[in-house]
């Protein structure tokens, strides 16, 4: 049975309480947008084999582009020292080079800048108090896994400038994730200040249904690493067909590795099909979720972001069979690597909406 909580009331000081928390959420979902572009771009350097055009990490010197034909001289004849040139794209001019370069230097220009958008208004809104004690924490722990993702983001274009042109696909898959953690650590804080906090009204029944939802959550996150296994690997040029894997449910080659625990990091055929298993899984369990909200009463506003979820889900699964069929172009793969934010995005929004209804975790209150 529905029942409704009041919260304690503050007159204006409500008021002032609120304006702030809507500055500062804006703020967050600015934050979102631009890791949105950071993976988009991202995505396109990766189809494009941009990056290991940038030889060096240099956080503060790097975000100056070459200025003269010396600078872009001195920084090709670095890139042709590297296996990436002697292996791949010996005989590229410096004009081709150019090409690859801007895509990894706007890569790292636009984490750069995140950086600076998240860190200043984070200091001004504390300095002004606009942000609640307790919400600090969690915003200083986002910002330094800000810094962690610069680390690791080189760590990952360094293991491609030794013997081997090609980034680790593990490393890859990690830096794939640790974008999204950020994103979901932002918009879920987003989430929560822009959530009614006077009155709501709460029904502990949705409980299980709130939890079936975080758990979506962390499925979706789940399949975006395994799909930077498959990037990583380059799985998505392999068994370009659909539903089968050229003629086989199963590949026969998906424990081709030894030992076998191998294979699913290492073995192509093993991580694509086991990201299909998990959209397949995905294609069952959102509409379930959509059909038991429905069933449990909640309608209206509410539904907003399962209706949104329901149907990103569609677009998502066409663009991943898109992508194989069509052998992976850069404009479709990076559509569906977008695509995988876009819709992890709807299922944490549809997981806040849900707990917040069954009254998981902490009442906020003015």
């Amino acid at each position: 049975m529905d029942k409704v909580i009041p919260l304690p009331y503050a007159g204006a000081r409500t008021d002032r309480a609120g304006s702030a928390r809507g500055q500062v959420a804006g703020w967050l979902l600015l934050c979102c947008a631009l890791v949105f572009a950071m993976v988009v771009v991202g995505g396109v350097t990766r189809l494009t084999r941009s990056g290991l055009s940038i030889v060096e990490w240099e956080p503060l010197i790097g975000a100056i582009p070459p200025l003269s034909q010396a600078d872009w001289e001195q920084l090709f004849q670095e890139y042709q020292r590297t296996p990436e040139y002697l292996k791949v794209n010996h005989g590229m001019s410096l004009q081709e080079f150019k090409g690859i370069f801007w895509w990894e230097y706007f890569h790292r220009l636009l984490g750069r800048l995140i950086g600076l958008v998240f860190l200043l208004p984070m200091v001004w809104f504390m300095v002004r108090r606009k942000i609640e004690a307790a919400l600090a924490p969690r915003l200083v722990g986002i910002f330094l896994l800000g810094g962690v993702q610069g680390f690791v983001g080189w760590w990952m274009v360094s293991s491609g400038l030794v013997d081997d042109p090609r980034v680790s696909h593990v490393r890859l898959s990690i830096h794939l994730g640790l974008a999204f953690l950020i994103f979901a650590g932002m918009f879920w804080t987003a989430l929560d200040l822009l959530s009614n906090e006077v009155r709501e009204r709460f029904d502990r029944s949705l409980a299980p249904l709130a939890s079936f939802a975080t758990a979506l959550c962390v499925l979706i996150f789940v399949m975006v690493l395994s799909g930077g296994l498959v990037a990583g690997t380059r799985a998505g040029y392999a068994y370009n067909t659909f539903p089968l894997m050229n003629g086989h449910l199963v590949p026969p080659e998906y424990f081709m590795l030894s030992p076998w625990w191998d294979n699913f990091l290492h073995n192509m055929a093993t991580v694509q099909f086991n990201h299909r298993l998990i959209a397949w899984a995905l294609f069952l369990l959102i509409p379930v979720l959509w059909w038991r909200a429905w069933r449990a009463g909640v309608h209206g506003r509410l539904r907003l972001p399962l209706d949104l979820l329901m149907l990103m889900l569609l677009a998502q699964l066409a663009l991943g069979i898109a992508t194989l069929l069509q052998r992976v172009p850069v404009a479709l793969g990076a559509s569906h690597q977008a695509g995988a934010l876009v819709l992890f995005a709807l299922a944490l929004w549809s997981a806040h909406v849900l707990r917040r209804r069954a009254a998981i975790g902490p009442v906020r209150r003015v």
